[in-house]
């Protein structure tokens, strides 16, 4: 099912010819591993050469890392022949204390050598300062779709300053599009009703293992023409491999989650189909999704990714699925 919302396309592209996925890079930002240099250029030299043309980052990635690595790899590439995605609310600063939600058990999730951390700042003034210095760790002198990034608790600074900055800075064509990227659906949905918003990055809330967005997020959107970018569709691991140790938004998956994950997996197992299509594939079904960002860590998983998003899947494993009660039943389904 094609959504009717088109996907932010390069420049020099058009819709019909955007590839379905886009590269998160998150990993390269060397989140819970550190990723070689070499190993992270050709990553994403890689995603080139499959014909993939967005990029998503952000300054909380590795703490600058992950934009400044894609920013190297790309920066021989047409300006105009992709699309970056970043975004604002965390400044990234030397010397700043550890960011509580940045750490479990008291190791930082991104894998730095360095002092600097991430320290949240939502207004106006913060955006401004994060997009500039964005830009100079990107190497760039624009970005094409700006997110505010994970206000979870400062919606109303969000809403009074990020905001008010985002849609200057669209109204001024400093940037094409603009959007929010959570971890949650709630708060994007009362985005949707309180602003004027192009796309939302969802990360992790509709999968194969949670749908949560499914009953009021997505039909908003679609009814307001905010394009939905689908990320962390394998719910930081769990959906790659559901063995021990395996995580679920970031942290060691509860043993519920476990259980899910292997009964997904033992009914792809059944049809043949490998656990990353089926998660790949199911939530571009959604009319409201655009595209399906993922995230990888070397030239090898870009390319296993490229391919199993076109593994064949019979019909018959989704309705295994839904008489199973692992996927909800107004969930559409690839085919």
């Amino acid at each position: 099912m094609a959504s009717p919302i088109a996907p932010l396309t390069p420049v020099a592209g058009t819709a019909g010819t955007a590839h379905p996925l886009g590269l998160g890079t998150a990993p390269l930002g060397n989140l819970f591993t550190g990723v070689p240099e070499q190993d992270a250029a050709a990553a994403i030299g890689t995603a080139w050469d499959l014909g993939i043309r967005s990029f998503d980052t952000a300054p909380l990635y590795g703490y600058g890392e992950s934009e400044r690595r894609l920013g190297r790899a790309l920066r021989d590439r047409p300006r105009d022949e992709y699309t970056i995605s970043t975004k604002v609310g965390r400044l990234i600063r030397e010397g700043a204390p550890p960011s509580p939600e940045q750490l479990h058990d008291g190791e930082h999730f991104y894998k730095t050598s360095g002092k600097a951390n991430p320290v949240f700042d939502y207004s106006y003034d913060g955006v401004m300062r994060s997009l500039e210095e964005s830009l100079e760790r990107l190497g760039l002198d624009r970005v094409d779709l700006l997110y505010i990034h994970d206000p979870d608790d400062h919606y109303a600074e969000a809403v009074d300053g990020a905001y008010r900055a985002l849609d200057s800075l669209r109204e001024q064509g400093v940037v094409r599009a603009i959007g929010v990227g959570m971890n949650q659906s709630g708060m994007l949905a009362d985005f949707a009703r309180d602003g004027r918003f192009d796309y939302f990055l969802l990360a992790g809330r509709y999968t194969l293992l949670d749908q949560g967005a499914l009953e009021e997020l997505l039909p908003l959107c679609l009814e307001n023409g905010i394009g939905i970018n689908a990320g962390g569709v394998l719910n930081s691991g769990i959906l790659a491999d559901p063995s021990p140790g395996a995580t679920f938004d970031y942290v060691p998956a509860s043993a519920e989650r476990l259980r899910q994950a292997r009964a997904v997996a033992e009914v792809c197992a059944r049809h043949d189909v490998p656990l990353i299509a089926a998660a790949l594939q199911f939530p571009a079904a959604h009319p409201a999704i655009c595209s399906v960002l993922v995230g990888a860590r070397t030239e090898r998983e870009v390319r296993d990714n490229d391919r199993l998003l076109s593994h064949p899947i019979p019909a018959q494993l989704w309705e295994d699925l839904r008489e199973r009660g692992l996927i909800a039943p107004g969930a559409p389904t690839p085919g």
